[in-house]
């Protein structure tokens, strides 16, 4: 080997000019294969990993994702064999190990890849560094991907802030507009339409404030708001739309798989809305996204119908999200978009077992077999009755996995009645609900009620027709929550938070009554009064479990006592997190099968407080069993269990430190007292009802 580089600059320039010539398909491999080669008998580690990145993107637009494992492994060896690591050219390298990893369906390769990269990058790069935001929108992509709705859309709300506050002018901002894109589908894929409306249309008005219209990205955008008023029963707009998307695609690619799959789009909600009757304005020029008046139904009764109408069509709109989301997602992380492969047949098939959720199954049950049969036997009351899952079961926290999947799982979902109607219908629309559904859905067993365990069955039932009242008097004891009644204070307290949670988790699928949702926000809404009693409660058990009673147990060498002392400072510091990050918005923590589960997705929220305890927490009970039981020669060199307790009271005293900075960061506190117990007189001046102080 000499001392000649390979010429990076001289080949950017060419492969440059391929795609200028739109020469991709016959000559963009063979001439970065050999550029490749010859960066190899150079010795030239940049020029390699240059053209190893470009070689990534190129066989990932082809689809050829087994291709790129191998050059995955050779790009982060040669990065690291150039000393790159804790750079942003190794933070880059990362990111495209990363994607084209995901890419090949390797996910938890991947979320390692993503994650090291972003922390990579939080190291270097400023917080508004709109590579940043990038990161965030491909991380999302992944979470999306592997149906974990929740963490992708507070990535894509991550990347948006990043986005807007880095912004020279964020009302022209293409990057803001795709990531709008994507959050809306992530929102529509959630059910929250209303939601996904507002995203998708400020997509588009910011493609038109910034004269981006003949965009390729915007057929993505146009696309992405087509499904947002699919989804909302507004056929009208959806066909408008789509019209649109497929007149920038034609003339951005040609008729090509983004095209075809479009136009099938396209007729589905032209379809759907020749059903419904709705006729569809021409083209005038207009921003009907601009149109709030007409996005959705003015009564009930017409929104069923249209809803009814584009059902038969959900399955075209799945196509359009998977889609969709790659070709936006692309664009928010500044890539160029393109052509997005056809994707097969999104339509449920009874001999394939997908890897999804509780919820996601329940949601495609209720979907295709539930809602037509209440539209068939049940019209009048199709206006009136809520769907969804909430209540006991891992899935309905969204928790449940394969493991999971050995008790109690197959497609179910719940009906919600008023009593009225319940009194009318309830008994034969539970009957119809066990006999006339399919019994296999997706490739899933629907479970008979004499095939639950006992804990599912008969009145514990977890499925079927329920009056909106004997659902959360069955989980609560409750019909209907407490209230803000001071004289009904005691109530929230018999109320405990594993119950609470049960009765708020899930997913609600349709409420056009807007009945259950009411109910169950209720359980949500708890009394400030009480929350702030239940802070003070918490603040006596973490200062007796932790700082107190920890101590004075290890001294008097009962590793037993100890070792439940840990227990609950545990249990006590998770519900202050809940409580203090506020049960309206967060919910709360479920019981301890779930706690750490559910306290590990709070943590990872963007402005979440205390977002470290569940790893300070989980450190803690790692380290008890040596702090409680390691004895005098415990541990290396045989120096006791003594370095571990140091540790275990070190994490103790950082966490309650954290929570002394909340109470004080709430105005509840005036004091600096470390020692929690007596900090409760302090916040307990702030509660207004005396019944409840230092209970």
């Amino acid at each position: 080997m000499g001392n000649e580089a390979f010429d990076v600059n001289g080949f950017i320039k060419g492969l440059d000019a391929i795609f200028s010539a739109h020469d991709a398909a016959t000559k963009a491999e063979p001439y970065l294969l050999e550029s490749l080669d010859e960066a190899r008998r150079l010795g030239d580690d940049a020029g390699q990993l240059t053209v190893i990145n470009e070689l990534l993107g190129f066989y990932r637009s082809q689809g050829r994702h087994d291709d790129n494992l191998p050059l995955v492994k050779e790009s982060l060896d040669l990065a690291k064999r150039m000393g790159l690591e804790g750079s942003d050219a190794w933070a880059t390298t990362l990111i495209n190990a990363a994607t084209a990893t995901r890419a090949a369906g390797k996910y938890d390769d991947a979320e390692r890849l993503y994650r090291e990269a972003l922390e990579s990058s939080e190291r270097t790069l400023a917080p508004t560094d709109r590579r940043l935001a990038a990161l965030h929108n491909n991380l999302s992509i992944l979470y999306s991907e592997t149906n974990r709705l929740e963490p992708a859309e507070q990535e894509l709300r991550k990347a948006l802030s990043i986005l807007e506050s880095s912004s020279v002018n964020v009302t022209e901002d293409v990057d803001v507009a795709s990531t709008h894109t994507n959050l809306a589908l992530i929102l529509m894929n959630e059910g929250r339409d209303d939601e996904a409306l507002k995203h998708a249309a400020e997509a588009l008005r910011i493609y038109k404030r910034g004269h981006l219209e003949n965009s390729a990205h915007f057929a993505s955008a146009l696309a992405g708001y087509a499904q947002a008023c699919f989804h909302a029963g507004d056929l009208a707009n959806a066909v408008r739309a789509y019209r649109k998307s497929l007149a920038v695609i034609e003339e951005c690619y040609g008729h090509n798989d983004y095209y075809t799959i479009t136009k099938e789009n396209l007729e589905g909600a032209e379809a759907a809305a020749a059903k419904a009757g709705v006729a569809v304005p021409a083209d005038d020029g207009s921003d009907f996204w601009d149109d709030e008046g007409s996005r959705f139904a003015d009564d009930s009764a017409t929104a069923t119908k249209l809803a009814g109408a584009a059902q038969s069509f959900d399955w075209h709109v799945d196509q359009e999200r998977q889609a969709m989301t790659s070709s936006a997602a692309q664009a928010g992380a500044g890539v160029a978009a393109s052509p997005a492969p056809a994707v097969p047949d999104a339509r449920p098939v009874a001999t394939a077992r997908p890897a999804i959720t509780g919820l996601k199954l329940a949601k495609e049950y209720w979907k295709h077999c539930g809602k037509p049969m209440i539209a068939d036997r049940y019209p009048e009351y199709k206006g009136r009755i809520a769907a969804g899952l909430v209540g006991h079961g891992s899935e309905c926290y969204g928790f449940d996995d394969e493991i999971s999947q050995d008790h109690d799982f197959g497609p179910r979902f719940c009906m919600w009645l008023t009593d009225e109607d319940y009194a009318k219908i309830g008994e034969q629309l539970q009957h119809d609900y066990e006999t006339l559904l399919p019994k296999e859905f997706m490739g899933f067993t629907v479970k008979s009620a004499d095939s639950a365990t006992p804990r599912a069955q008969g009145a514990n039932r977890r499925e079927g027709a329920f009056s909106i009242g004997d659902f959360f008097e069955g989980i609560t004891g409750y019909r209907q929550a407490p209230g803000d009644d001071p004289s009904k204070a005691h109530e929230w307290l018999m109320l405990d938070e594993a119950t609470l949670a049960a009765a708020t988790n899930g997913q609600i699928f349709a409420d056009p009554l807007g009945a259950f949702s009411k109910t169950r926000q209720g359980f949500k809404d708890m009394p400030e009064d009480v929350r702030i009693a239940l802070v003070s409660r918490r603040l006596g058990m973490i200062s007796q479990a932790g700082q107190y009673n920890f101590p004075r147990m290890i001294q008097r060498g009962d590793g037993a006592a100890a070792w439940l002392s840990i227990e609950e400072f545990v249990k006590a510091v998770s519900s202050f997190v809940y409580l203090v990050n506020e049960p309206i918005t967060v919910g709360y923590l479920p019981y301890y099968k779930w706690q750490f589960a559910a306290l590990r997705k709070l943590c990872r929220g963007p402005v979440t407080r205390m977002d470290d305890s569940a790893e300070q927490l989980e450190t803690l009970l790692r380290l008890s069993s040596a702090a409680c039981f390691g004895g005098a020669g415990f541990g290396e060199g045989g120096k006791g269990a003594g370095p571990v307790v140091d540790q275990v009271k070190s994490i103790i005293d950082h966490l309650c430190a954290e929570v002394l900075t909340e109470i004080q960061r709430d105005g509840w506190t005036r004091s600096d007292e470390t020692f929690l117990e007596w900090q409760r007189p302090y916040v307990e001046e702030h509660i207004a009802n005396p019944w409840l102080k230092s209970l």
